[in-house]
């Protein structure tokens, strides 16, 4: 069965969150602090939080940014996951990515599946890695933060979750980029 291996030390992640809306501010930007006072109380680091509008090429410029900031191990998202026309964040990750996590999408939707029904369909909620960045894009309403927060990150994101997590594979998320000087 999974669970926490508590012979195993903890190891915090340093996350930036990433609200894209037109409309939120950090006033009241409920989901951005769903997802900030989560990861806070598992024992991380919140080293970054934006909000962005609903612009692709402001996205990925962002992520960007922080994929190539060595503070920065993970990025979480909130917003532009469902399928109008202003709903771009799949979009910019996908130009971002250099693996898709492909079972991060569908365990969400399957989580909200549970929860909502058929209604879980319209989330294009995505995952991958970029430059030995975790990249995780949720759904714009706190609920579904919730969801993703408790459900997934919150174990994937901790080197004590059994069989196996995110945390422990970050060292070798850059095999494929050779060393210098080696």
């Amino acid at each position: 069965m999974p669970g926490l291996d508590a012979t195993r030390p903890f190891v915090p992640v340093n996350i930036a969150i990433l609200t894209v809306s037109d409309t939120r501010s950090l006033a009241d930007d409920t989901s951005g602090q769903t997802l900030v006072d989560r990861a806070k109380a598992a024992g991380h680091t919140i080293v970054a939080r934006e909000i962005v509008k609903d612009d692709a090429d402001v996205i990925s410029a962002q992520l960007r940014a922080w994929i190539a900031d060595p503070s920065v191990d993970c990025v979480i998202s909130t917003g532009g996951t469902g399928v109008t026309g202003r709903d771009v964040t799949p979009e910019a990750f996908e130009r971002v990515y250099e693996k898709r996590i492909d079972g991060f999408g569908e365990a969400f939707r399957w989580i909200s599946f549970q929860k909502i029904g058929t209604s879980a369909m319209q989330s294009r909620a995505t995952a991958g890695v970029a430059g030995g960045t975790y990249l995780f894009a949720l759904p714009g309403s706190s609920g579904a933060c919730r969801d993703g927060w408790d459900e997934i990150l919150v174990h994937q994101l901790d080197n004590r979750f059994r069989p196996c997590n995110f945390v422990e594979i970050m060292p070798r998320l850059l095999e494929h980029v050779p060393q210098r000087g080696g």
